[in-house]
């Protein structure tokens, strides 16, 4: 059984509304396969703030997350609109929350998904020796975690796959956890401690220029 994660982004003329409905869609066709044991999607279904310290992306997103047995691609999903990338991924989840909802319900709360690349002048192992050993301890001290999602895209599964090394879907209780300077970073008169430390250590393991974070929101089609 492996984990895999296929990338797709939505059409210029395309509401969110569309987007969404044509995701969830492509992932429950994706879910009845026979040798598919869960599906999950994390996408933008709505737009991001338009004030925030997270410069989130506009484009419209969807990450699909497929764990089956047979180790070839899902050609419904690599000739999907909008295909941009599949990867065998390693997954870890260094903080998990105890799911109580029903499959096709979103999760409660807000998802950050967040793409990125690692720095040009460092080793695969030195970005993720930082990334899980320095990065990883640093957000569950600081932020209010309430579920974390690393995933290492060790694999690119298809020629044209876009060249992501990290996907990391956060997720927050409540969109304030989220939003909120204060509570994502904590009290004021640390904060802008916190906004430092977090700032020089992400920069020290990617590639800061290249980074998208997204506004989503989590959807167990099968679990």
């Amino acid at each position: 059984m492996r984990k895999e994660i296929y990338l797709l982004q939505g059409s210029g003329n395309e509401t969110y509304r569309q987007f969404s409905d044509r995701i969830l869609s492509i992932g429950k066709a994706v879910s009845v396969m026979s040798d598919v044991s869960s599906v999950k999607v994390t996408l933008t279904n709505a737009p991001p703030p338009f004030i925030s310290i997270i410069p989130f992306k506009k484009k419209k997103i969807a990450s699909l997350s497929v764990f089956h047995e047979n180790p070839t691609t899902i050609e419904s999903l690599t000739s999907a609109i909008g295909f941009i990338g599949a990867y065998a991924a390693e997954e870890a989840i260094p903080v998990a929350y105890n799911k109580t909802w029903n499959d096709m319900e979103p999760t409660p709360g807000i998802c950050l998904l967040t793409l990125f690349r690692k720095r040009k002048d460092i080793s695969f192992d030195s970005f993720l020796d930082r990334w899980h050993n320095s990065h990883t301890p640093l957000s569950l001290k600081i932020h209010p975690l309430w579920n974390y999602n690393r995933n290492v895209s060790r694999i690119k599964l298809t020629e044209d796959t876009a060249d992501w090394d990290g996907i990391v879907e956060e997720q927050f209780k409540t969109k304030s956890d989220l939003l909120n300077p204060v509570r994502f970073f904590g009290h004021p008169l640390i904060m802008p401690y916190r906004m430092w430390q977090v700032y020089t250590d992400t920069k020290s393991f990617l590639d800061y220029k290249t980074i998208e974070p997204y506004f989503a929101t989590e959807i167990h089609i099968k679990s």
